[in-house]
């Protein structure tokens, strides 16, 4: 993995960590293209570079942030969820990490649901109905965090999961969305503490020092694919909101079955991915 990769993987991770078309999936994908090997690091560093994109949910929501202690409950009871999930099954999930055929099956699927979401909840006046505040109830909130758990499988996208959790739950577009976003923080902050607990574990066995758990080169990479995921999401989480509350999801359900269409046939044909 060379700091081009590392460059591309981070905008990639930053254009799509919000958007309704998994992150993870788009970096798998991008990795086989560029012939990057599933590396112990390279895994690290999928999850790692999350952080520096949801830290931009900070930046644009800051003053929403600060909410009453009765957000962070809920903000709790949707995150528990998760936890479960990926203490249950944390070595299936980091073996679908390299499966681009699961990636394109669920983007397709994904692409699917997506297409008809908005006729399955269509959008009330804030004024007469639903939530038009980030603010949900404590069983809509468990009942979000529920749905997140799905998008432990790559290509399902932790976004549109929570997203459409909280359409379920009568949440205006917005709210869902902007729900999505805070729940994002906790739950990667998460992810990322584990994964990098795991990788020192691993490298324990093998007598390597916590001091020299990472090359120089990896922390470079590291602090590199943080910054980038950071500037390029503070750029798409506005566009995004802005566009969801206008038109809906169906123009991601169209691209996210094209890109897996696309990314099946050549699995299919046996076209070599890297071509990068």
């Amino acid at each position: 993995m060379t700091y081009w990769h590392a460059l591309l993987l981070a905008i990639v991770e930053g254009l799509t960590e919000f958007l309704p078309v998994s992150s993870t999936g788009h970096m798998i994908i991008a990795s086989a293209l560029l012939g990057i090997p599933a590396t112990p690091f390279f895994k690290l560093y999928l999850v790692v570079i999350q952080l520096g994109a949801i830290l931009s949910v900070l930046v644009v929501y800051w003053k929403r942030f600060f909410q009453s202690i009765d957000f962070y409950l809920k903000l709790l009871v949707a995150f528990l969820p998760i936890v479960v999930v990926g203490l249950l099954f944390k070595k299936h999930i980091d073996a679908l990490l390299e499966s681009v055929t699961t990636v394109a099956v669920m983007l397709v699927l994904g692409g699917v649901v997506l297409l008809f979401i908005d006729r399955w909840f269509p959008q009330e006046n804030p004024n007469e109905g639903g939530h038009p505040v980030t603010n949900p109830s404590f069983k809509e909130a468990l009942i979000i965090g529920l749905f997140q758990c799905l998008a432990v499988v790559p290509g399902t996208s932790r976004s549109a999961a929570t997203i459409i959790g909280g359409l379920t739950q009568k949440l205006t577009r917005r709210a869902a969305a902007e729900f999505a976003f805070f729940l994002a923080m906790p739950t990667m902050a998460a992810a990322a503490v584990k994964d990098i607990y795991d990788y020192y574990k691993e490298a324990k066995t093998h007598g390597v020092d916590v001091a020299h758990l990472f090359s120089g080169t990896e922390l470079k990479m590291l602090a590199l694919g943080n910054v980038v995921a950071f500037v390029v999401a503070l750029l798409a989480i506005r566009l995004f909101v802005g566009f969801v509350a206008r038109y809906g999801f169906r123009a991601f359900g169209i691209y996210r079955i094209i890109a897996g269409g696309i990314l099946l046939l050549m699995l299919a044909l046996k076209l070599p991915l890297n071509v990068l």
